[in-house]
This record gives structure tokens, sequence and C-alpha cells, in this order.
């Protein structure tokens, strides 16, 4: 009999779930800027592959925290303009590894 509330890669309790948090820390990140057409720049956060994180959550999360548009494609977070160094800090704010983060 199985509880519709445990998680079933962990095996806690919904609410006490840790995959996201153990997901988080053994990312690899990589924000770089991109310049698209017409001189544009687009920052780009790469290398989320981890399923367990949601990142329309966390594009969300930085795009209203940086006052500007975005998507997610293939696995990556573009927003628009230059956010790089802020980009970081938020990302450790939110439980990512510093030492994972590489900013080129």
């Amino acid at each position: 009999m199985m509880n519709q509330d445990v998680c079933p890669k962990c095996g806690l309790p919904k609410d006490l779930c840790i995959c996201e948090e153990v997901a988080k820390e053994s990312q690899k990140v990589t924000i770089r800027v991109n310049r698209r057409r017409y001189g544009k720049e687009v920052t780009v956060v790469d290398g989320m592959d981890g399923g367990d994180i949601d990142l329309d959550e966390l594009a969300r999360f930085l795009k209203s925290r940086l006052a500007c548009g975005g998507t997610v494609k293939d696995s990556m977070i573009e927003l628009q303009g230059q956010h790089k160094a802020r980009v970081r800090e938020m990302l450790i704010s939110k439980g990512f590894s510093p030492g994972q983060i590489k900013v080129v």
C-alpha cells in the first residue's frame, strides 16, 4: 500500500523531499552572454541537466528579480540583457553550490 504523498526517488514525504536540493548542489552551471542580432545581449544559464530542477519556476524567479524578459529553451534559461554577476548571486541564494557556477 503506497502512500501518494511520498517522493518516489528519495522515499521521503513530499513536503520533506530533498531531491531538488541535492540536484542543485551537483549541477555544473555555466553563465555566459551571447550577442544576438542588432547587438542585443542575452544571458544564457546552461548546465542544469537534472530533471529535479524546475527550470520554468527558476526562470520565472530570475526574470522577476532582474525585471527582464526571457525563456527556457533546450534545458537552458535565456534572459534578455547582460546579467552575469547578478544571476550568479541569485543562483547561490537559491541553493546552488558556488564552486559549481562558472561565469564565462
